[in-house]
Parts: C-alpha cells; sequence; structure tokens
C-alpha cells in the first residue's frame, strides 16, 4: 500500500487563479498528511502562499511540465491536475501533448479542468 497519494498541478496562466481556488475549497483535503503536491514553478510559489505545502518544479516554459511526465513515467505520480484554458494557443502546446501522452501510456489520471478534478479528488478521499 501506498505511503500517499502525489498530485501534480500545473495550469495555464488563465487558469492558475482558478487552480489557486480549488486548492483552497479543497484545502483540509490537501492538507491530510496522506495527500503531497507537487507544481510547476509559478502555480507552487502561489500555492505556497496560499498555505500549502508544495514540492516545486521548473516553470513550464523551463521545463517543468516534461519533470512532471518524467515522475509520472516513473511511477511517482499518482494523478495530475492540468487545468487547460481551451480558447488560448499555448506556445509550448506540444510539451502539453507530450504530458497528457505520458498519462495515457502510463494510466495516470489526468483531470483538465475542474470537474473532473474535484470527481478524482473526492474518489482519493474515499481511499484515505
Amino acid at each position: 500500500m501506498k505511503k500517499h497519494t502525489l498530485i501534480a498541478i500545473i495550469a495555464h496562466d488563465n487558469k492558475k487563479a482558478d487552480m489557486i481556488q480549488f486548492l483552497i475549497k479543497n484545502g483540509i483535503v490537501l492538507q491530510h498528511d496522506k495527500i503531497k503536491l507537487i507544481a510547476t514553478g509559478i502555480l507552487g510559489r502561489n500555492a505556497e502562499k496560499s498555505g500549502f505545502k508544495v514540492k516545486k518544479m521548473l516553470p513550464c516554459l523551463m521545463g517543468g511540465d516534461a519533470q512532471i511526465a518524467s515522475k509520472v513515467a516513473q511511477g511517482k505520480i499518482n494523478v495530475v491536475f492540468m487545468f487547460t484554458d481551451p480558447l488560448v494557443t499555448n506556445a509550448h502546446e506540444v510539451d502539453i501533448k507530450m504530458l497528457v501522452r505520458i498519462c495515457d501510456v502510463h494510466n495516470v489520471p489526468l483531470a483538465t479542468n475542474e470537474a473532473t478534478a474535484q470527481l478524482f479528488l473526492n474518489a482519493i478521499v474515499q481511499r484515505l
């Protein structure tokens, strides 16, 4: 049995505030000792400012999403919450597709919006 559930959090610039609000809304659950958070650069700092303990990777544009994908491939990350903005084209779309592909290859749940992330989090809570 795993000691903890590692949740990766990533968000497009327009969705960073939404991710922080999601974390705050679920703060009691996400601060459980069996749940750990890992995030890309700026989002990780913002989560820390909101009171969460987060392991920070590089910013996405500097390879943070690739670092998270590597941890998914190694079996270290249990679920990925990546809030995307479908209305904006991103310069690093290739990196985003890479992370989605790695999650699919390794059968790791990936939530790209708050509704799906909430469903995944509710399922995690049932296993605590």
